[in-house]
C-alpha cells in the first residue's frame, strides 16, 4: 500500500504540470519573449484580422451575401483556431482568441457596409413617414426608427435610426445616404465619415485578437527558464 501511496504522489505533480502545459501552453520562461515568437504571433494576428476584415469588406463590395454577413469571417476564424491547435497553444489561449476572432468576424458586416457607403454612397433627401421605438422599447434597443420614402416617393425597405431622433415627426426630411450599386442598404447620414473612419471601430477587437495571438504563440513553445 505504501509502495502504491509513493507512486501516486510522485505521479501527481507530472499529471498537474501536464495538465498546465495543456491549458496554457508548455511555455516555462521568463522575461521577454524571443522575437521570434513575438513576430510570429504578429503575423498570425494580423493575417487572421484582415483576412476576416477584407472578406466582409470584399463581400459587401460586390455583393456576395455570405461575405457581407460576415460567413467568410468565420471560415477564417477557424482557420486560426486551426493553426495555432497545430502550434499547440495552450487550450485555453486558443479559447480566447476564438471568441475575439468570432466577435470580430460578427462586428465586420455593420463596418463593411459602412465602408461601402462612404466609398461610393450617395446623400439624398427622404420624407419621414412614421416613427417607433425609443428609450422605452427596449427590442429596438432604445433607438427611434424612422420610415422613410424616397424623392421619389418610394418607400424604403429599411427603416433608418441615423438622423432619426425624439424630436423627429411625420413629414421632416432626413438624409439617407444610398450605396449607387444597391449591395448595401441605406442608412441615415448622421455621423457617416470616411471609409476609414467606418472601420475604426474594429481596431479595439483587432488589437485585443493580436495580443492573444501573441500570448497563445509565445506560450506554445517549450523554453526553459534561464539557470
Amino acid at each position: 500500500m505504501r509502495r502504491g501511496s509513493h507512486s501516486a504522489a510522485a505521479a501527481k505533480p507530472h499529471l498537474m504540470t501536464h495538465m498546465r502545459s495543456t491549458v496554457w501552453g508548455p511555455s516555462e520562461f521568463v522575461g521577454l519573449p524571443p522575437l521570434r515568437l513575438t513576430v510570429k504571433g504578429i503575423l498570425a494576428g494580423c493575417l487572421a484580422a484582415v483576412a476576416i476584415v477584407g472578406t466582409t469588406v470584399a463581400g459587401a463590395w460586390y455583393g456576395i451575401t455570405g461575405l457581407a454577413a460576415g460567413e467568410g469571417g468565420l471560415v477564417c476564424a477557424a482557420l486560426l483556431v486551426v493553426h495555432l491547435c497545430g502550434e499547440r497553444a495552450g487550450r485555453a489561449l486558443v479559447g480566447a482568441v476564438a471568441v475575439l476572432a468570432v466577435t470580430l468576424a460578427f462586428q465586420a458586416p455593420q463596418a463593411a457596409a459602412g465602408f461601402v457607403l462612404a466609398e461610393r454612397g450617395r446623400a439624398e433627401p427622404a420624407v419621414v413617414t412614421s416613427v417607433e421605438g425609443g428609450p422605452a422599447d427596449a427590442q429596438r434597443g432604445g433607438r427611434y426608427l424612422c420610415s422613410v420614402t424616397d424623392r421619389n416617393g418610394v418607400p424604403v425597405e429599411v427603416r433608418i435610426w441615423r438622423g432619426c431622433e425624439r424630436t423627429t415627426r411625420p413629414g421632416d426630411a432626413i438624409t439617407v445616404v444610398y450605396d449607387v450599386e444597391g449591395r448595401v442598404s441605406p442608412r441615415g447620414a448622421e455621423g457617416a465619415g470616411s471609409a476609414l473612419d467606418a472601420l475604426s471601430g474594429l481596431g479595439g477587437w483587432v488589437a485585443w485578437l493580436v495580443s492573444a495571438c501573441v500570448v497563445a504563440v509565445v506560450r506554445s513553445c517549450r523554453l526553459s527558464a534561464p539557470g
